[in-house]
């Protein structure tokens, strides 16, 4: 069929052309509608820094490769919950720093070295990320006595079982028992490409003076270097957040910055 404009003579695309764009187009967008699509919550008040507004970047982790597209999320800074990564987006602060450790370069201090011989005689267990009660009852002792007023001391036996099995990428359970057999410590982390990510740790308030969530991370760092993989990641320090100060008294720190993975440095 021929279209007449203005003079010209112009050919109309064959319908089997159509069809083509039709389904080229389709295509695109089944493309595009299988990226991740990441989103930013609204402010609200920091729970860490007075006076600041927290708001996070946000994704979902979903179908086979979540524990792939995790991997490199974590390399970028962002942390889990359940089925959701997430990381600090805030409009007018940068305060939350990703750090991690890098095993291959970790050392012993006097500190950890003190921390290793006061656990010597806890043994492990670690395994696939199932809650049990007996977490539970440790993780309810451990809010109640730490952060009686946040959220997660309010958190039941089914909100527990949640954030520790609710996962779309390789979680697991670490257990720290004594000598009786009495669990000291849980660590719930996450295995990744390159390393071990520590996702949340809780442990017997009244064994302060143990240093377990110290040892906890000195139990991964010898975890990365038994299975041959090079990094610790903490999460965010915050270096006007005191609850976040233990982090930075870690060796072998790294912290991420606009270029990439470098040594620890405090900002002052």
């Amino acid at each position: 069929m021929d279209i007449s404009s203005g003079g010209s003579r112009t050919t109309a695309q064959r319908p089997v052309d159509g069809l083509q764009a039709t389904r080229s187009d389709a295509a695109l967008r089944g493309r595009l509608g299988s990226l991740p699509q990441f989103f930013a919550t609204t402010s609200v008040p920091c729970p860490y820094v007075p006076d600041r507004a927290e708001r996070k970047l946000i994704v979902e982790l979903t179908g086979r490769g979540a524990a792939g597209f995790y991997d490199e999320l974590s390399r970028a800074g962002f942390r889990r919950s359940h089925r959701f990564a997430y990381r600090p987006a805030c409009r007018q602060c940068a305060a939350c720093v990703p750090v991690r450790i890098a095993v291959e370069e970790f050392a012993d201090t006097r500190s950890t070295r003190r921390v290793r011989n006061v656990n010597r005689g806890l043994r492990t267990r670690l395994m696939t990320g199932r809650a049990t009660p007996e977490q539970f009852h440790l993780f309810t002792a451990y809010q109640h006595s730490r952060h009686r007023d946040s959220d997660m001391a309010a958190m039941t036996y089914a909100d527990y079982r949640s954030m520790v099995e609710d996962s779309a990428v390789r979680t697991a359970v670490a257990e720290f028992r004594d000598a009786e057999g009495a669990l000291a410590a849980v660590a719930l982390i996450d295995r990744l490409d390159d390393g071990f990510s520590a996702v949340y740790t809780f442990y017997d308030p009244s064994r302060g003076k143990e240093s377990l969530g110290t040892w906890s991370i000195l139990w991964l760092v010898e975890e990365c270097r038994r299975q041959g993989l090079p990094y610790v990641y903490l999460g965010y320090w915050i270096e006007e957040s005191p609850k976040m100060a233990y982090k930075a008294r870690f060796p072998a720190l790294e912290r991420l910055t606009g270029k990439g993975w470098a040594a620890f440095a405090p900002s002052r």
